[in-house]
Formats: structure tokens, C-alpha cells, sequence
């Protein structure tokens, strides 16, 4: 009952009690100052501060006797921001006591008070500003209001007492622009006017760092809205990839949920101690007090920002340069040479050449856009990679060697033909500039096949022992089911030479002296494909080297093994 008759009057109290002081109702809630500890803006001391959207936050700082000279510098973070600069006079200076009495701050009173107020500058951006004037006589104190209209952010206040520059924030050249000196396909070459802070402080160079941040969205104004920039990309990032480990089903959803479970807590550890380290976070390249940088590792071909900050190392201040931008050269594109229809191609490779290999271009003729494409390796063993692309897609790579390769083209009009070296494990230093390896090829269009020739069983050459005779000899190849022109050439070997022919000596290489005979032959049954030839004409008691080779419509001639064969002293 006692409490409840408490209540009673309390209530009674506040609805037949005196109204509310006339000068407190007048006051509009801009100039109201909550209760609460003053924010002091203290002088030659970097204060950062922590805004609120859409509340005005107040810094309060009055000049000591004798100043006649004042600077104000409000660097925004991220976001552009509002401020103000008043200064207060109040009509009786209250008495010291009075706030002891009130429970609230000196400015608090003095704001309570009458008076009047002096607007000295005021601000509205995203850049550093600086106010520089005499001091306000009649002033009792100065108010520095600031407010964020779009979201929470976050500034830098630095107040100097008296005449000339603070010293707490590097000064920028009058050019204060990024020139670029050189741009290649993964390195661009900066340069900018040196700070007037580093010429002017010969002895304060090591306090100072240039730092040179590279990104491909935009340019930033200083580098806290940097820092920012770059913590929110993570941020997005760090989501992105939760969004897709959450979107992945796995047998075991258990442990796997514990494991990145494990790694999520591991990376909010390590996030604070990264953040911390702004020069890190960046991927900043900072050159001590070179005004000339050349970042490299870049991408060929792709727009890049850069922005130069120098960094105030004892005062944790920075100043910003106006960035630039720069694209990277694209890659030189290799010479693509086109294959004309039948053609016999030797390609060579150098040591010391081109590493990317040589690029070639084929266009089967007819419908559909059918084709045949033969290689053969003549380096000496070496082998040749060749890869088949149409439109950006691979569509066959293999390895070439001394054996001919067929490769059936099929599907495409066009053909991007790669040849390149293969590397291998084996491969000693050759000497410079010598022939490393050589290819032969031939493109053919085959719109009339429906796949590629096929080959002999075997490219061995058997001579009958029973069947040579002073003057001549017989021989005996395979053949394939398709009618097909074979050639057999002989050479006298002389004496202290070895035996056998080069596999890539074609018969275009060889004399017409040298061609024996021709013939055409066919066997639909692989298994008797067997051809034989009397060879006639010879001398007794000498050896000759005989090669048949397969003439075909399309791609390179079939060179058989060499046959080294000796004819009968007597007979």
C-alpha cells in the first residue's frame, strides 16, 4: 500500500506541476548536448573519430592566451562528410563551480547559457580540408560539428595552435600528380614530385615511406578510404566463398562442416592482426623515398589504378597523390602463316628462338570441311608437340616423332595449327644457334574421305636371298587396300659409308637417276597386302641401298626402312 500511494503521488506530481522551463522548450534538438563526458579536441594530437549515420558528433577546444593564429584539418575516411566550424561567446562567463553543481561539463553550461555563435567555415566532401585563420577574439570556446549523412564512417581531426604548417600531415608538391614513364605488358614505370615535407626535413626522411597501391576498379582519395575499400572486397569475398562451401553437398556433412568450421575461426583470429597491418592489407609496394616505382607481375592487356601515398610513419598520417591509370600492352601475337593445299612445309627450331613454337593455319576446301594433316620429326630424335585448336577449343595434341602422324581433321572450317618443342628431361645444352629440331608437314583437304588413309602393317623391306643374282635382285613390301603409286630409288654405296637413307629424305629430294621403277598396287585383304619388284640392271659384287616409298594423294610420301643389299660376284 505504501508503494502504491508512492506512485500516486508521483503521478499527481507530474500532471498538476509546474510546466516546463520556457528556455529549456525553446532549445531545437541541434542544440541540445547530451550528458555525457565533453570530447575535448586536444591541440597538436591526431584524434580519430568514429561517426554515426545521420548524427552529428561535436568536438569542443578552446585557444590559450596570446594565439593569434589557428589551423583545423578534418580528413575523411571513405565517405564524404559534413563539418563546421562556430565559435561560442556567452554573454556572463559562468563560475567555475557551476557544472560541479549541475553535474554537467564546462562547454555544456557555457552552450546552456545565453550567447551568440560565429559560423568560421564549414566543409561538405570527401578530401581533406584545412582551415587556416586568425583565432575568433571575442570566442569562449570553439565547436567543430561533424556529421555523415550517408553511412557510419570515420575521420581524422589534427587542431594546431599557432602560425605555419602543423608538420602532422606530409605536404603534397604543387604538381601533386602520378606520371607514368613506361608501360609494357606486365610492368608499368611511375614517377611523382617529391613531398615538400621530405625537402624541407632533410633529417625526417626516415619517418616517411611512399607507397604505391595497385587495383583495376577506380582510384582512392586517401589512404583510409583505401583501406576500407579493400577490407570490404574481403569481406565480399570471405561471403562469397561461404555462400559457395554452404551450396556443396559432400557425403560427409559432418566432418566437413567441423573442418571449415575450424578455418573460420582461424581467419576471424588472423583478420584483426591483418587489418591492423593497413600496409599489408593494401599489397601496398612502399619504396622508402624514391618518387620513381615500377610494379610488375601484371596482367597483359587489362586497365590498373595506381595511387601513390605518402605515409607518415611517426605521426600515422598519410597524404595522397592524384592517382593515375594505366592499361598494359596485350601479348605480342605469334605470326599465324596459312597452309596452302598440298603443300610440304619444313619448320625448323633454333636454339635461342622463340620459345612459344610457330602457329599455322589450315582451311579444309569442300563440304564437309574435311582434312588430313601429316607430320613427321627430322631432328635427330627429338620430338615435336603439336596441337590442333578451332575457335579457342583444343582439339587433339600429340607427340611427333620420327614415325609419320596422321591427324584427321574434321568439323571445322578453320584449324589453328601449334608446333613447339617438347621438353625433356634428357635434352643437354646444345651449342647456340644450332638446328635443334625440324618438322615436315603437309595439309591436305579430304571432303570426300571418311576418315584418314590407313598405313602399312609394317615399312620393313625383305630381300630374297635365293632370288639375287649378279645383276639383280627382288624385293617384297606391304601394301595397303587402297590403290596406291609406290616408287622404289637405289644409290651405289660407297666404300667406308653406312648404310641407310635419312627418314624425312623424301623423293622430292631425290634424283631422278636414282628412281628405279613405279608401280601401282591394291589388296583389299591387309594380310596378302604383299607387293614384290625384281630389281634389274645392277653390277656384280656391289652394294646397293634401296627405298620404296608410298605415294599417296594426300599427305606426306611413306618412306620405308632403307635395305642395304649386295649383288653376286659370281654367279
Amino acid at each position: 500500500m505504501m508503494a502504491l500511494s508512492w506512485y500516486l503521488c508521483l503521478s499527481v506530481a507530474v500532471l498538476c506541476g509546474p510546466p516546463w522551463p520556457q528556455g529549456h522548450s525553446a532549445l531545437a534538438p541541434e542544440n541540445e548536448v547530451p550528458l555525457r563526458p565533453t570530447a575535448w579536441l586536444p591541440d597538436g594530437k591526431v584524434t580519430p573519430i568514429h561517426l554515426p549515420k545521420g548524427q552529428t558528433r561535436r568536438l569542443y577546444f578552446i585557444l590559450k592566451k596570446k594565439t593569434t593564429m589557428m589551423s583545423v584539418t578534418v580528413s575523411p575516411c571513405d565517405l564524404p562528410l559534413e563539418w563546421t566550424l562556430v565559435a561560442r561567446t556567452v554573454k556572463d562567463k559562468p563560475p567555475k563551480s557551476l557544472h560541479w553543481s549541475t553535474k554537467k561539463s564546462m562547454p555544456e553550461v557555457w552552450w546552456r547559457g545565453p550567447g551568440t555563435e560565429a559560423k568560421i567555415h564549414t566543409y561538405t566532401g570527401n578530401v581533406m580540408d584545412t582551415y587556416t585563420g586568425p583565432s575568433y577574439v571575442p570566442a569562449s570556446i570553439y565547436i567543430l560539428r561533424l556529421r555523415s549523412k550517408g553511412q557510419d564512417t570515420k575521420a581524422t581531426v589534427y587542431l594546431h595552435e599557432g602560425s605555419g604548417s602543423s608538420g602532422a600531415f606530409p605536404e603534397l608538391p604543387p604538381d601533386p600528380r602520378v606520371h607514368t614513364l613506361g608501360v609494357g605488358m606486365t610492368s608499368v614505370t611511375l614517377s611523382w614530385d617529391p613531398s615538400v615535407s621530405l625537402t624541407r626535413l632533410q633529417r625526417a626522411k626516415s619517418n616517411y615511406d611512399y607507397c604505391v597501391l595497385v587495383n583495376r576498379k577506380h582510384n582512392y582519395h586517401n589512404f583510409c578510404a583505401a583501406r576500407e575499400g579493400i577490407r570490404k572486397e574481403l569481406e565480399e569475398d570471405k561471403k562469397r566463398k561461404r555462400k559457395d562451401k554452404e551450396r556443396k553437398v559432400t557425403v560427409w556433412p559432418i566432418l566437413k562442416d567441423w573442418w571449415w568450421q575450424q578455418w573460420d575461426v582461424d581467419a576471424e583470429l588472423r583478420a584483426p592482426a591483418v587489418l591492423r597491418d593497413e600496409l599489408d592489407d593494401l599489397r601496398c609496394v612502399c619504396k622508402g623515398t624514391e618518387t620513381v616505382c615500377t610494379v610488375s607481375e601484371l596482367v597483359p592487356d587489362t586497365r590498373y589504378y595506381f595511387d601513390v601515398f605518402l605515409i607518415d610513419g611517426l605521426n600515422k598520417t598519410s597524404s595522397a597523390y592524384t592517382g593515375t591509370f594505366a592499361k598494359t600492352h596485350e601479348e605480342a601475337r605469334p605470326a599465324i602463316v596459312p597452309l596452302r593445299e598440298g603443300e610440304l612445309r619444313w619448320v625448323t627450331f633454333r636454339n635461342g628462338g622463340s620459345t612459344s613454337g610457330e602457329f599455322f593455319s589450315f582451311g579444309p576446301r569442300g563440304w564437309p570441311h574435311s582434312g588430313l594433316l601429316t607430320l613427321q620429326s627430322c631432328g635427330g630424335g627429338e620430338k615435336i608437340k603439336v596441337t590442333i585448336s578451332s575457335k579457342g577449343v583444343e582439339l587433339k595434341s600429340q607427340a611427333v616423332g620420327e614415325d609419320l602422324a596422321q591427324i584427321w581433321l574434321q568439323g571445322s572450317p578453320t584449324y589453328l595449327i601449334h608446333l613447339e618443342r617438347e621438353e625433356t628431361a634428357s635434352r643437354g645444352i646444345p651449342a647456340p644457334g644450332a638446328l635443334k629440331a625440324s618438322v615436315k608437314m603437309q595439309a591436305s583437304s579430304a571432303y570426300h574421305r571418311q576418315g584418314a588413309p590407313s598405313l602399312p602393317s609394317t615399312l620393313q623391306i625383305k630381300s630374297f636371298n635365293r632370288l639375287r643374282s649378279c645383276d639383280s635382285i627382288t624385293l617384297a613390301w606391304m601394301g595397303t587396300e587402297e590403290r596406291s603409286l609406290y616408287c622404289v630409288y637405289r644409290r651405289r654405296l660407297v666404300k667406308g659409308e653406312k648404310g641407310g637413307t635419312p627418314p624425312c629424305l623424301g623423293p622430292e629430294s631425290r634424283s631422278d637417276t636414282e628412281r628405279v621403277l613405279c608401280k601401282y598396287f591394291q589388296e583389299l585383304n591387309p594380310r596378302r597386302a604383299v607387293t614384290t619388284a625384281v630389281i634389274g640392271d645392277l653390277e656384280p659384287g656391289v652394294t646397293y641401298v634401296f627405298d620404296v616409298y608410298l605415294m599417296r594423294r594426300w599427305g606426306i610420301p611413306i618412306k620405308y626402312s632403307s635395305k642395304t643389299v649386295r649383288t653376286r660376284k659370281e654367279c
